[in-house]
């Protein structure tokens, strides 16, 4: 049980982690797969996707289809919508933080 609480709490890490990248600059699957294995998470490309395709979905972020090396792949960038849920996240971390770093 304890490892389906941790998941649904860092799901919401993970998609504050996302629309942090994807405001600095597009982002696809394998960079983010990588990107957040270097901080701990570790997950498929199965798992991400719908992750992606549901931030789309809700308005987050924006996909746009580039072919690279001959093939097509899926960038990923935050909306306006996306970048005020960010500001919002990063204000009640920081609240949330400084509350639990005692």
């Amino acid at each position: 049980m304890e490892d389906k609480v941790l998941r649904k709490l860092f799901l919401g890490f993970i998609q504050i982690h996302i629309l942090h990248h994807a405001k600095e600059h597009p982002v696809y699957g394998l960079w983010m797969l990588e990107e957040l294995k270097e901080h701990g998470y570790s997950m498929s490309a199965g798992t991400l996707y719908p992750i992606f395709h549901q931030m789309e979905k809700d308005g987050l972020l924006l996909m746009e289809k580039k072919k690279v090396d001959g093939k097509i792949r899926k960038y990923y960038q935050t909306t306006e919508k996306g970048n005020h849920v960010l500001q919002e996240a990063r204000e009640k971390a920081y609240e949330l933080f400084r509350e639990i770093k005692e």
